[in-house]
């Protein structure tokens, strides 16, 4: 039974845990703005000192996400606990790919994921040895048969996923992430590496987990929450996220089902 920690507060049960792992985008930030009362959540937590990690499926290195919080006002020991998925997926590019040529798909504004090794980017998707996704072209943000018809032939290709996110919402638009192109190239009989959650290893690179107990806070049931369930840690569900509808219509206890997963607690918005 999922409890509503709407009246009562994260405070509540701040105790029970010794690390948080707080999404950013739908939890702390809508894209455009921050989310006031999840930023005094943050700073209650470290008056507390407790430990938390702002972990995003961001497809960018760390640097490059605190200088878009920095732009939104974050204060500078916030976003000193930034996260992403895209240095995760960097850490492993260097490790095992450091000098393979890639085919980008992607927005422009995520090249600075691989500035590092950016003389590795073949602009011909024939010419390379693996493709790195980390969202859609802004040219075919919305067309996914597109990436079906780009692809077709270069299954054999390993692609490494940087946001295993389907959609976000920035402002009240949905926008499709890396994710769902991810999705196109595995049902066409593709291999898929993807880097963020809900696969451990961004928690686990994040910081030292060993022997803590764990409240992982997000509004997404396939990355925020199943990472939750599948590393065994206790779950709050941001219902005023990516599944708001769904949740207003059917349900928490409905929706959960459909997901199949597992919530312990729900809270329209972060908030102490």
């Amino acid at each position: 039974m999922t409890k509503n920690l709407d009246n009562e507060g994260l405070k509540t049960i701040a105790d029970k845990y010794d690390l948080f792992y707080i999404d950013l985008w739908g939890v702390v930030h809508n894209g455009i703005k921050l989310h006031e009362k999840a930023i005094f959540v943050l700073k209650e937590l470290s008056k507390l000192n407790k430990k938390f990690i702002l972990l995003t499926n961001a497809p960018r290195p760390n640097e490059a996400v605190k200088i878009f919080l920095e732009k939104m006002g974050m204060d500078n020991e916030l976003r000193d606990h930034v996260f992403t998925s895209g240095e995760a997926s960097l850490n492993y590019l260097k490790k095992f790919h450091n000098h393979d040529k890639f085919f980008h798909i992607g927005p422009p504004r995520d090249f600075d994921l691989f500035k590092d090794f950016k003389n590795n980017q073949s602009i011909d998707l024939n010419d390379s040895q693996y493709l790195l996704c980390s969202g859609l072209f802004d040219e075919y943000d919305e067309d996914l048969k597109y990436y079906k018809d780009l692809l077709e032939k270069h299954i054999n290709k390993k692609m490494v996923c940087t946001n295993p996110d389907l959609i976000v919402d920035r402002g009240n638009e949905r926008e499709l992430c890396a994710g769902s192109v991810a999705m196109v190239f595995e049902k066409m009989g593709g291999e898929v590496v993807y880097f963020g959650k809900p696969y451990a290893e961004v928690y686990n690179q994040s910081i030292d987990n060993k022997n803590k107990k764990i409240l992982s806070i997000g509004d997404n049931l396939n990355t925020d929450i199943k990472g939750a369930n599948l590393l065994n840690y206790d779950s709050l569900l941001i219902s005023n996220g990516v599944h708001r509808n769904e949740i207003m219509n059917q349900g928490i206890e409905q929706i959960a089902k459909k997901y199949e997963t597992v919530v312990n607690y729900i809270q329209s918005d972060l908030k102490w």
